[in-house]
């Protein structure tokens, strides 16, 4: 049985942060269940992009000096990486790490044990645990350690719904090669099938998640900070996952990494399966927590009439429609676009929605937040029945 700590924690003071953690290392049984003296760590925390840490896009300094400061006490080496959107690159790595507070975090460590990772080498793997990815590229940083803990943002996704320990992973593939498995996997089944594959190879034996504040609505860059005061870990990305979306009120079958999950049977999607420890969970249950609904919804199969499955597809699904007030024609939405059907116009995005595969990449890493996801009226009187 997997267990799941939940402990409280109310703001981002390094030393009470730091408490927190240990009390919910302590939870799970300790670090030696884990990992050994003298093994290299990668902290696998979620970087999308060049956010502030009060944005909560990102994993927060904080909370990562904290747990990197645990691993050292206890006599392990630590590497601090991520591989975010855009081009894999030692430049675009220093200027995320600048931005998102890592750099600075490692700086006060000032420990030669604690490092940030600038390894850009990828490498071909072969992934046993696949299933609809048997082969991957992943980033050279996760081949070079012992072990692989996740550091995840408890945070809303336009595209997934939401995005935690399981995605998380998702950060081992190199910059743009993300976008392959977006435009090859417009599916969110399939893409969902992608993303747990890519986490039993990476395989964390820990994952933590940053919950004392997430983000809801348009996530995982474009929503609201939002006051959880929770940190929750576990053994189990997956029943990591489960207990957080429990909290703000999400059904396992609208999350599809839970749901393929369970249809893998990796878990049964049931929190009386779970060993909760820590303090009880509906203390920190939300019913007001704003969740994106933009995911396609597919009310008929392939076995309709192509003129009916055409005339759903375009009355059902969701659209990216961006705000050319507030643009800033910095391209950073037609250069991450998968299907490459965005483009500029008198310097402002513009979509062929006839090509686009809904993955909302465009939104998701807009720096100033001017795409929206517009549900069409249709969907949003179906997905009230």
């Amino acid at each position: 049985m997997s267990t799941v700590s939940l402990i409280r924690c109310n703001n981002y003071d390094y030393l009470l942060v730091k408490s927190k953690l240990e009390q919910s290392i302590d939870n799970l049984g300790g670090l030696d269940k884990f990992i050994s003296k003298g093994e290299t760590v990668l902290l696998k925390i979620n970087l999308l992009m060049k956010k502030k840490p009060e944005d909560a896009t990102t994993t927060h300094p904080i909370f990562t000096k904290a747990l990197a400061s645990i691993l050292l006490e206890y006599g392990a080496k630590v590497i601090i990486g991520d591989s975010p959107a855009g081009p894999f690159s030692v430049k675009s790595l220093k200027g995320i790490y600048k931005i998102c507070g890592i750099e600075d975090i490692v700086n006060e460590l000032d420990h030669q044990n604690v490092i940030l990772n600038y390894n850009i080498a990828e490498e071909k793997v072969y992934n046993t645990n696949g299933e609809v990815l048997k082969n991957l590229v992943v980033a050279d940083m996760v081949n070079k350690v012992d072990k692989v803990i996740s550091v995840s943002k408890l945070k809303t996704h336009g595209m997934c719904t939401f995005t935690g320990a399981v995605k998380n992973m998702f950060g081992i593939v190199p910059g743009v090669l993300k976008a392959e498995y977006h435009f090859k996997m417009p599916n969110i089944n399939d893409f969902a099938d992608a993303l747990i594959d890519i986490c039993e190879y990476a395989n964390p034996v820990l994952s933590f998640m940053d919950g004392i504040v997430g983000m809801e609505g348009a996530g995982p860059s474009a929503g609201t900070p939002r006051n959880l005061d929770v940190i929750l870990a576990s053994d189990s990305p997956y029943h990591l996952d489960l207990v957080a979306t429990s909290i703000i009120n999400l059904k396992p079958k609208e999350v599809p990494t839970i749901q393929r999950s369970i249809e893998r049977n990796i878990m049964s999607g049931l929190l009386d399966d779970i060993s909760l420890v820590g303090e009880p969970i509906e203390k920190f249950k939300l019913k007001d927590f704003s969740v994106p609904k933009t995911r396609s919804v597919h009310f008929i199969d392939d076995n309709w009439p192509e003129f009916l499955r055409k005339f759903a597809d375009k009355a059902l699904k969701p659209k990216p429609v961006f705000n050319h007030n507030i643009c800033i024609g910095c391209e950073d939405c037609k250069n991450s676009c998968p299907p490459k059907v965005i483009d500029m116009v008198n310097r402002k995005p513009i979509v062929n929605l006839e090509g686009c595969i809904r993955c909302f990449c465009c939104q998701e890493l807009c720096p100033v937040k001017a795409v929206d996801i517009k549900r069409p009226i249709l969907m949003k009187i179906l997905t009230k029945l």
